[in-house]
């Protein structure tokens, strides 16, 4: 089944001769699940979908391969009836899904495409999509290459908030935006149990992570930067360690400052904060939107803020599994903030703003010398 569904999705692909006989292939297949793998439980958010995966009617569950025995220990108590395996090559060859989720380290994605892309897997990667920028270009590559679709996770692409924004600025309901600034944070990771330990120990890894809350919450400023404007013409980046002792290997907090010929936008990622923050403003030359994970206001001009009811989004694209095996079965690009060139954008900024925090001077984009996997 596995098979059948990446060489369907690759001869998508091919030229438009096919496309009757694609289409009606894809329909047949369309009434059965898409077989869905975890690779690894390293990351914080694995654990969530876990316990959500078996819920999903349009997927099957194929199990799960990890090999540290603490994190299959943990896993068996939310999904005691799942497959468990401790190579995750020989559970993708065995179990055959059509799409893994690999909840790894940062510098293992590039490993797990290289892996998958040649079987025909389509893989499911939590932000961002690498922890370099020469792995992010390799990835698309692959991708490209073997007819794949990778696809980047991130929390705000299931809000109908970000959707509303996006749509109401690109409209030009505030005139044309010129300023974007963000606020990304939380309170910081921290060991206090087996799966935190895990996932704390190569977060603040500079090589298993690409860097700490640069990466860790930068991502989502410059995916939004990316998304609403594309690449930047310069990326300025401070960062801190304002808590050494608790994060000796990596910045805890980081400004990022993106000009472009007639805009700017101001993120900032922190470790540092006294609550979550997930916020995003835009400043057009009318107006201004604000968004939250619950709530969007616009003002117009000097009026008060009003609130804007977003509209709801489809059921196909309210949750990662649904929009990935909707795509799939249809042979659809993704798209907005989880699509595969936005996210190399995304990752290109961040390449940037690493370099310019240790150069302390604004770097030029696009980045010629990011070198080679």
């Amino acid at each position: 089944m596995g098979m059948v569904r990446g060489s369907l999705h690759r001869s998508i692909r091919r030229p438009a001769a096919l496309a009757a006989l694609v289409s009606a292939a894809a329909a047949a297949l369309l009434a059965e699940p898409v077989r869905i793998g975890f690779v690894g439980l390293r990351h914080g958010h694995s654990w969530r979908q876990l316990q959500d995966v078996t819920g999903i009617p349009e997927a099957e569950f194929v199990g799960v391969a990890e090999s540290i025995p603490g994190l299959v220990e943990e896993a068996r108590k939310v999904q005691p009836d799942a497959h468990f395996a401790s190579d995750y090559r020989e559970f993708v060859r065995s179990r055959k899904p059509d799409v893994i989720w690999a909840f790894v380290e940062n510098n293992r994605h590039l490993e797990i495409v290289e892996f998958a892309a040649p079987l025909g897997v389509h893989v499911i990667f939590e932000k961002p999509l690498a922890g370099s920028l020469a792995d992010a270009v390799r990835i698309r590559e692959l991708a490209n290459e073997h007819g794949i679709e990778v696809m980047t996770n991130y929390q705000m692409a299931w809000w109908p908030s970000n959707h509303e924004l996006h749509r109401q600025a690109a409209d030009g309901r505030i005139g044309t935006v010129w300023r974007l600034h963000g606020v990304v944070g939380n309170a910081g990771p921290s060991p206090r149990d087996l799966r935190r330990k895990v996932f704390f120990d190569w977060l603040t890894d500079p090589e298993a992570n690409g860097a700490g809350s640069l990466v860790d919450f930068g991502i989502y400023g410059a995916i939004w930067a990316a998304w609403h404007r594309g690449l930047p013409s310069r990326v300025y980046a401070a960062v801190h360690s304002l808590q050494p002792d608790r994060f000796p290997k990596v910045e805890d907090n980081a400004v990022m400052v993106l000009s472009y010929p007639d805009g700017v936008g101001i993120f900032e990622g922190s470790w540092n904060l006294p609550r979550g923050f997930q916020q995003l403003e835009l400043f057009g030359t009318s107006g201004s939107l604000s968004m939250d994970r619950t709530a969007l206001t616009r003002r117009d001009g000097r009026k008060r803020a009003a609130s804007v009811e977003p509209a709801p989004l489809p059921t196909t694209d309210s949750h990662p599994i649904r929009y990935i095996v909707d795509r799939v079965s249809a042979g659809e690009p993704l798209q907005h903030i989880v699509a595969l060139d936005v996210n190399v954008d995304g990752v290109h900024i961040l390449e940037a703003a690493k370099r310019s925090a240790e150069c302390r001077c604004a770097v030029a984009l696009p980045l010629k010398d990011f070198g080679a996997p």
